[in-house]
């Protein structure tokens, strides 16, 4: 029987994902830094933006997917 009591693989014990936290600005201004984050992505599935303008490409992508969905219902009728 397994364990019910273990964590998940990749979480903390409070459930919460382990993920790196980063300023993706910052490393993307070095020249090797997009080499990094692909790495970091790759190993660990994601890098948690912790920049000041973190929460502006989360907008963005909020209202990328309002525009998608507008898209797709007009092409449902």
């Amino acid at each position: 029987m397994s364990d019910h009591q273990k964590p998940h693989n990749g979480r903390r014990p409070n459930g919460q994902f382990k993920v790196r936290q980063e300023d993706v600005d910052d490393k993307l201004a070095d020249p090797q830094g997009a080499a990094f984050v692909a790495d970091d992505v790759r190993l660990g599935g994601a890098v948690e933006d912790t920049g000041p303008q973190a929460g502006l490409r989360g907008e963005e992508l909020q209202r990328m997917i309002d525009n998608n969905r507008d898209c797709v219902d007009k092409f449902k009728e």
